[in-house]
């Protein structure tokens, strides 16, 4: 069984989504994981965890963090 780890915490279940999204286009396996009991209801308003493979940590860290410093303020 293949183990996964946290690399970012969102506000909401929209916006890891958003993150999971850009981490397929490069190749990475990326799955939500709501903080929270409710999420099965619909989508979480709470925040929610971005899970990798532990072995695709660093390359999704990387990633993301590319992706962050290209955002306009």
């Amino acid at each position: 069984m293949e183990s996964w780890e946290s690399v970012l915490t969102t506000q909401g279940q929209l916006e890891a989504e958003m993150y999971c999204d850009i981490l397929r286009k490069e190749g990475i396996p990326a799955v939500t994981a709501p903080r929270d009991a409710v999420s099965f209801l619909g989508v979480s308003p709470f925040p929610c965890r971005v899970m990798v493979p532990k072995n695709l940590v660093g390359e999704a860290r990387a990633v993301l963090s590319s992706y962050l410093e290209n955002q306009p303020e």
